[in-house]
């Protein structure tokens, strides 16, 4: 059996949701054993938040974000501010504009987002967006506040239209196993025309499980599954795609490496 390619970081997954059957600690074990070496675990409201810090606080090789996800802007930003003091919150979010759900109106959205990329500026840490439905508000948005100097568009499912309007603004861009869905295929061009230094890979898990494992729960270990398909397409290393999105993952979110 052919070893893993070691390395790997894995820059948005929510380990510490109650739907992870097997528990935070096991499902990070099956990732390092799968050659996974570092983790962001993301905030979406005021518990995951604290659950993420709860979780770094535990590990060594995980970091935390805390943040208002656009499904629960109505709860106000104020419900998550206090958790970012924590030495092992290295960003804000996710955050952003969600109009396909619309579980909170549009524009208490738009005021949520505004709010904490001004947090993320404030505290000089890394933005984690989520947009869906909504590529010209949430550039809107950025345009109006100034895009933070580290910004991350997660899960990015665009073509490579909307790839070179997040890289002019910046940003980089996080792949997920949507990559390797038959359908996704702007997705792919737009993997391989963004460039290598401003490219991200992540899960998501539990959710977006990526080809062979699509429609079961997603899980930190698969995050080599989404590099490879990307580096499959790109014509190089899975080993060598691995070791630039971690260069990159540092540079994306400096508070890592201090």
């Amino acid at each position: 059996m052919t070893a893993p390619v070691t390395g790997w970081t894995d820059t948005h997954c929510h380990v510490q949701e109650e739907m992870i059957k097997t528990g935070s600690d096991e499902t990070l074990v099956r990732a390092r054993a799968a050659g996974v070496t570092r983790f962001v675990v993301i905030g979406t409201d005021a518990d995951t938040s604290a659950a993420a810090v709860e979780l770094a606080g535990r590990h060594g090789d995980v970091w935390a974000t805390v943040g208002l996800h656009p499904h629960d802007a109505s709860n106000g930003v104020g419900t998550v501010t206090h958790l970012i003091g924590s030495p092992r919150v290295v960003g804000i979010g996710e955050c952003g504009l969600d109009y396909y759900y619309e579980h909170s109106p549009r524009g208490i959205q738009m005021a949520a987002f505004a709010e904490q990329i001004a947090l993320a500026k404030e505290h000089s840490l890394t933005l984690v967006i989520h947009t869906r439905d909504a590529w010209t508000d949430t550039w809107g948005v950025l345009d109006a506040e100034g895009t933070p100097d580290s910004t991350i568009i997660h899960c990015f499912t665009g073509g490579p239209e909307e790839a070179r309007g997040c890289l002019d603004r910046g940003a980089y861009l996080s792949f997920s196993g949507i990559v390797t869905f038959k359908n996704a295929g702007d997705l792919r061009e737009a993997a391989v025309l963004c460039p290598m230094d401003r490219m991200l890979v992540e899960t998501d898990a539990p959710f977006l499980a990526p080809v062979p494992h699509r429609g079961r729960p997603n899980e930190p270990a698969h995050v080599g599954l989404v590099g490879t398909a990307i580096a499959d397409l790109r014509g190089m290393a899975p080993a060598d795609l691995a070791a630039a999105t971690t260069a990159n993952a540092l540079r994306a979110f400096p508070r890592i490496q201090s």
